[in-house]
């Protein structure tokens, strides 16, 4: 049985990486997946933990030795590196390893986004930050999760850069949308007011609650709609007969004592030339 694995932010720590694709029943050493396993990163894989460079290295080794097997998503602190990105963490990479990042960017190993498709034929968009609604009408408000993910893979701009201010922003882009106030708050309330949510979603990035102390962060009708997986560390919404789930496991600067990537058992990524044109 085929099975897309979605694997959330790493933060520059190697050891949390090689462990969850250890536990999928990859060769770590030898860069290999195991038969019919798709892996899906959705960026942020480095700052914060210990080692960045380990990260890279690790996945790179992927990329070019099963590169149709690693889907390499980036996150925010990807973009910083990327033309059009804006720099904002202090502790800045190696230029070597920058260049890496940018070398992916140029050669499409580094996407916005993949559609993914479960077992029971539900359409899933897999972001770094999610789709939020205004970015969403901002495309044109693609019907499909695989219009979705073409669209942003030809990088507009500035939509796909935009957010990471003070304030709410609810057209904030995929590299930066925060999850509840600016995510999930706005399409429960384009839902409320009669209209269609498209497709379920998967992101990293953020979460609606604080996992330290189990304290909720978003509005009270997100927490109405979410439920917990706590030792996994996915949050799911559900949001007008859909569901969008965070995985960010939040690994800080120490690392998750206890995480788990998504596994998606019977889906299909829905590669490029699948997607149907506009």
């Amino acid at each position: 049985m085929a099975r897309v694995v979605v694997v959330g932010d790493i933060g520059g720590h190697p050891a949390q990486l090689r462990a969850a694709l250890s536990s999928l029943g990859a060769d770590v050493d030898r860069y290999h997946l195991p038969e019919k396993v798709t892996v899906v990163q959705v960026g942020d894989l480095v700052d914060r933990g210990p080692d960045s460079r380990a990260v890279l290295a690790l996945v790179r080794g992927y990329l070019e030795n099963q590169p149709e097997r690693w889907i390499q998503l980036a996150g925010n602190h990807e973009a910083q590196y990327l033309p059009g990105g804006t720099e904002f963490w202090p502790e800045r990479l190696a230029g070597a390893d920058a260049d890496l990042l940018r070398s992916w960017w140029a050669e499409g190993r580094m996407r916005v986004a993949v559609a993914i498709r479960t077992a029971d034929s539900e359409d899933l968009l897999v972001t770094h930050a999610g789709l939020t609604v205004g970015a969403w009408r901002e495309l044109a408000e693609p019907p499909t999760a695989a219009i979705a993910a073409r669209l942003l893979n030809e990088r507009p701009q500035p939509l796909i850069f935009r957010g990471g201010e003070f304030g709410v922003d609810r057209a904030a882009g995929p590299f930066w949308a925060e999850a509840g106030w600016e995510l999930h708050e706005p399409w429960l309330e384009f839902y409320a007011g009669g209209g269609f949510v498209p497709f379920g979603q998967v992101h990293g990035h953020s979460q609606p609650v604080r996992f330290a102390d189990r304290t909720w962060r978003c509005p009270g009708r997100v927490r109405q709609r979410a439920t917990v997986d706590w030792p996994a560390r996915h949050v799911r919404v559900r949001v007008g007969g859909r569901v969008f789930t965070a995985i960010d496991p939040k690994h800080g600067r120490t690392g998750a004592a206890e995480w788990s990537p998504l596994i998606l058992d019977g889906a299909e990524l829905l590669t490029a030339h699948e997607l149907p044109s506009l």
